[in-house]
């Protein structure tokens, strides 16, 4: 017959066993709830990596800033979110501003001429082989030059813009973000809207004719020809190079206008044209050269009227290094 301690030891076994059984529940409920969240946010993404590109004009902040984003929602009551898009989508502006504010404070100096020449990362795609005229641009894309004017704009500013004109997140939330008053905040959309639309240039929006403007400009300057590169050029285009952060404010990254002046500039660098591909950067038809397989410069054109308006050439090696053209064709 057994004892009394062995039929106690059998209990505290059942015991443990059942604790255990409870502890390896709730981490499978647990992992289960995790996967479920994880798979919510991914079908998010997209759209909030949209917002953060806008906001910080740079692919690799963007990303950062979205996976900061999971990183709060992993650590927040999840379960008590209502509209899990739209607090996402809040959360990532909050986070794009505070970068935004850091920025500002790191900027000693008051916004330069080189500064002004800074050219946001592009999202290169191949042009389409037929019809380009009829191809509908993807609707995440944005413009390089409306970036180039979002960059100037106070954060607050460009926070209340981008998530109110651009994501019709209500201007009640955006206020808690920036901590103002509704109707403040609406000022700031506001006094930004009239912003970009007084410095965001018009520009031709088929394609096709795009295409074509780049090609003459890409064809007169392999064959040498200055007078056929100023006649593309319109009187008072302006080009932007940006070569890097530690060039800004000397002559490798700069602001250029007039077409002469454009054009001897782009008269010294035609060494640069054989490796010019014809591609779509963001919303427009621009051009990336290749060597070796690496872009060594991307060119963002802005066409008006048959002639190019707009220059923006980004030939920072540091981020250039990031671009994918894999799938470019030559």
């Amino acid at each position: 017959m057994r004892g009394q301690g062995d039929m106690r030891g059998e209990r505290d076994v059942r015991g443990e066993q059942d604790v255990r059984g409870e502890q390896d529940v709730r981490r499978q409920r647990d992992a289960r709830g995790q996967q479920r969240l994880a798979e919510r946010f991914e079908e998010h993404r997209g759209q909030l990596k949209a917002v953060a590109y806008r906001m910080l004009g740079s692919l690799a902040e963007a990303e950062d800033a979205v996976q900061e984003a999971w990183l709060r929602l992993d650590r927040s009551e999840a379960d008590g979110i209502d509209n899990l898009g739209a607090w996402l989508t809040t959360v990532t502006g909050r986070i794009c501003l505070d970068l935004l504010r850091s920025r500002t404070a790191r900027r000693e100096e008051p916004m330069t001429e080189g500064f002004d020449s800074f050219v946001p990362d592009p999202v290169l795609r191949a042009l389409p082989r037929a019809d380009p005229e009829a191809e509908a641009l993807h609707t995440d894309s944005v413009g390089i030059a409306l970036l180039v004017v979002l960059e100037r704009l106070e954060p607050a500013e460009r926070l209340a813009f981008v998530l109110h004109d651009m994501f019709a997140v209500p201007f009640d939330d955006i206020a808690a973000v920036v901590e103002r008053s509704p109707a403040a905040t609406r000022q700031l959309a506001s006094r930004a809207r009239r912003r970009v639309r007084d410095a965001t240039p018009a520009a031709e929006p088929d394609l096709g004719r795009q295409r074509r403007v780049v090609e003459a400009f890409l064809a007169a300057s392999r064959a040498g020809d200055f007078e056929a590169l100023v006649s593309v050029l319109h009187p008072d285009v302006v080009l932007r190079a940006d070569a890097g952060a530690l060039a800004r404010g000397v002559a490798a990254s700069k602001v250029v206008r007039g077409a002469r002046t454009v054009a001897t500039g782009a008269f010294h660098f035609r060494h640069l044209a054989p490796l010019a591909r014809v591609v779509l950067v963001n919303d427009a038809v621009g051009t990336v050269a290749v060597s070796d397989g690496r872009p060594v410069s991307v060119t963002y054109v802005t066409v008006t009227d048959g002639l190019i308006t707009g220059l923006y050439i980004l030939s920072d090696p540091e981020r250039l290094a990031g671009l994918d053209v894999s799938g470019l064709e030559a």
